[in-house]
């Protein structure tokens, strides 16, 4: 065992969990979302007075109102925003969520590991379509909308990556995620980069994704198997194998597990096609494509 305890003095956890609870207790109650995340987030921000002024409709200069009006995530828009296949229903609770989980990052707290991660894990049992208990999310996660995701229990996920859940992604009990990975649900035409298909991405069971490295939509990463640094996998990596390399091969069985695991195979098997997600676009939908491409192939 590498690690040790760490508890925060008896005032502080005081605060701190009391604190968590009243975010958590407001966010399962029928209140407004958007009210819940922009009063938390003015006051974690230190800007209750400027904005109690501004509610007040006393003088504010532009640059206070374009501020304190960037607290609400109904004045936010988000990147997935524009995806047409949103679940139109769900996405914007998940959106306020997300607005609060990335503007807390952005507070001098987000660094302090015994409160931050306690207060992400809270928020993510109200984001994600499933988290499971004692998880640990680190700073600089993003998500595309956080509904598509399911998190067992005690996984842990590090700093600054990108877990894409356009089509759907699920990560087992005690898994790992380490900092700036990215695991991708969506893909592109190679023709029509406008076209997109969604697929279920899985990490197994105590599978460990190691730093920098992509798992392309649609993969599954096998009960403990592990994903070597700055790897792109572009296949399924069976249970027990470590895998590396562009494109990621796997290059030997865990020590110990030869007698349960699969024989290596040097290639990784694509199975992508198994897990597409099908969707449907709203028959009056106003597509556009912001580049004005022509995909017309060139005459011979």
């Amino acid at each position: 065992m590498t690690k040790v305890n760490v508890s925060l003095p008896p005032e502080a956890e005081a605060n701190v969990e009391a604190f968590i609870d009243e975010v958590d207790d407001r966010l399962s109650s029928s209140e407004d979302t958007c009210r819940v995340v922009t009063e938390t987030l003015v006051d974690l921000h230190g800007d209750r007075e400027a904005y109690d002024r501004w509610q007040a409709g006393e003088d504010v200069s532009a640059a206070e109102r374009v501020r304190l009006q960037g607290y609400d995530p109904c004045n936010a828009t988000l990147e997935s925003e524009y995806y047409a296949e949103k679940d139109e229903e769900r996405f914007p609770r998940s959106k306020y969520l997300q607005w609060l989980w990335r503007q807390f990052d952005a507070t001098p707290m987000a660094d302090n590991v015994a409160f931050a991660l306690r207060f992400r894990a809270m928020l993510a049992t109200h984001l994600f379509d499933s988290c499971g208990d004692n998880c640990r999310f680190f700073k600089g996660i993003t998500f595309t909308y956080g509904h598509n995701i399911s998190v067992g229990d005690n996984v842990v996920i590090h700093d600054d990556l990108h877990l894409d859940d356009r089509g759907r992604l699920t990560i087992g009990d005690r898994a790992s995620i380490s900092d700036n990975v990215h695991l991708y649900s969506h893909d592109h035409d190679v023709v029509d980069q406008t076209d997109v298909e969604n697929f279920h991405t899985t990490v197994g069971d105590d599978a460990r994704v190691t730093y920098d490295a992509m798992v392309r939509a649609g993969c599954r990463i096998g009960e403990n198997a592990v994903v070597g640094a700055r790897s792109v996998v572009q296949g399924d990596v069976p249970d027990h194998h470590i895998a590396a390399g562009i494109p990621a091969k796997s290059v030997k069985v865990k020590p110990g597990w030869e007698d349960v695991a699969d024989p290596i195979d040097d290639k990784l098997t694509n199975r992508q096609a198994e897990r597409r997600i099908d969707y449907d676009l709203p028959d009056d939908l106003d597509a556009f494509d912001e580049f004005e491409r022509d995909r017309t192939p060139p005459a011979e």
